[in-house]
């Protein structure tokens, strides 16, 4: 399973649990967006996720959880 963690500079890192220990997580439902407006897996991993409108719900819904 691969989570988003919020890190202290504001941007996210995606992390990999395997087996049974698992930290407790939120699952973000929402409606999307146009696709070149909402984050990707593909956006994180490349560093180019801030520049994307979705940006702002991952950090709204990180926020709201920390």
């Amino acid at each position: 399973m691969r989570l988003l963690r919020l890190e202290d500079d504001g941007g996210f890192s995606l992390v990999e649990h395997v087996g049974k220990n698992i930290p407790q997580y939120a699952i973000l439902s929402h409606t999307w967006g146009a696709d070149h407006e909402e984050v990707t897996f593909r956006d994180l991993t490349e560093g180019i996720s801030k520049s994307k409108a979705g940006y702002r719900k991952l950090t709204f819904s990180a926020m709201s959880c920390a």
